[in-house]
């Protein structure tokens, strides 16, 4: 699948997600962010049942942590975090949603 032209904003989350999953086409890179998005919420899980505070200081280092490997590593892109933070943030849970309903290989 060819990357999403990327047009210079984008005017709602719908317009840009097209954009967003042409930027992780490489399967090791969207695993990743799989892997850290489950690793974020197994951490909120923890500090919410614990009261262990400061263990959302890893959260963030967990989710981007590992996002940020698949896209140096295997997608050799930059993070759409870096131009578009909270799209980018959406669009990490959307996929892993349509991940794990199937609309998009896992």
């Amino acid at each position: 699948m060819p990357h999403a032209s990327e047009p210079s904003s984008f005017s709602s989350f719908a317009e840009f997600y097209p954009y967003y999953l042409s930027e992780h086409q490489d399967d090791s890179c969207r695993r990743l962010h799989y892997a850290g998005s489950s690793l974020v919420i197994a951490l909120l899980l923890y500090v919410l049942f614990s009261q262990n505070w400061l263990w959302l200081l890893a959260v963030p280092l967990a989710g981007y942590g590992f996002a940020w490997v698949g896209h140096f590593f295997f997608e050799h892109n930059k993070p759409a975090t870096f131009r578009y933070p909270l799209y980018s943030l959406m669009g990490d849970w959307v996929m892993l949603r349509d991940a794990l309903t199937g609309r998009i290989r896992f």
